[in-house]
């Protein structure tokens, strides 16, 4: 984006971002907007009790927020996978993480009429989604924003999934090699998982903060 056109696209957000609040509210789910990032991690902590254990799925845009730094540092007790030293100890930390009491983490992509879509390769981001944390807080910038399911599932496929794939080169996938969807179907893919939240459940469970940024892939 240049330099010229920054003022427009933080004008858009403006008046997107609200209008997205009460798409995501009439799904049920919790939902607000902020121009900037600080207002925003604010608002994270504010839905988070001191009592509460914290865990997260994977996420660009939280880290870039600097919101797993902040948990530590405002002294909330967490459970960090990345910590693990072998690979069955970070099962086995994922497992515990699912019946924490606050989870964060990005989206691939949300519709205009309220609906998070999200891929995933091992499962543990989309079901602690899906069930097990009393409360998920998902933080995603504008540019996440599709006008349809449909096109909400073409950006996670050829553009959130190769990217996120380049964080992991352990796994040689087609994407992995050519940076575009192959459509793979074997047992390195990170596309395994393609979970679509049209509702919240129950009611306010599911936090979505929304930044008028540009964040995350």
């Amino acid at each position: 984006m240049d330099t010229a056109s920054q003022p427009f696209y933080e004008l858009r957000n403006s008046k997107l971002g609200p209008v997205l609040v009460k798409a995501l509210e009439a799904r049920c789910f919790e939902a607000c907007y902020f121009d900037d990032i600080p207002q925003a991690v604010e608002k994270v902590f504010s839905f988070i009790p001191r009592d509460h254990l914290v865990s997260w799925g994977g996420s660009m845009t939280a880290n870039a927020m600097g919101i797993f730094d902040e948990v530590a540092k405002r002294g909330y007790q967490f459970i960090n996978r990345d910590a693990a030293k072998t690979p069955e100890e970070k099962e086995k930390i994922s497992r515990q993480a699912l019946l924490c009491d606050t989870y964060l983490m990005g989206t691939n992509a949300i519709t205009e009429d309220g609906q998070l879509v999200n891929i995933d390769g091992t499962g543990n981001r989309v079901a602690a989604l899906c069930h097990g944390p009393r409360q998920v807080i998902v933080v995603a910038g504008l540019n996440k924003i599709r006008k349809t399911l449909d096109d909400a599932i073409v950006r996670v496929r050829n553009h959130a999934a190769p990217l996120n794939k380049q964080r992991f080169d352990q796994y040689k996938t087609p994407c992995n090699e050519t940076g575009r969807c192959g459509d793979c179907r074997g047992s390195s893919s990170i596309c395994a998982q393609l979970v679509i939240t049209r509702i919240c459940r129950p009611t306010g469970r599911i936090k979505v903060i929304l930044i008028g940024k540009d964040l995350g892939f």
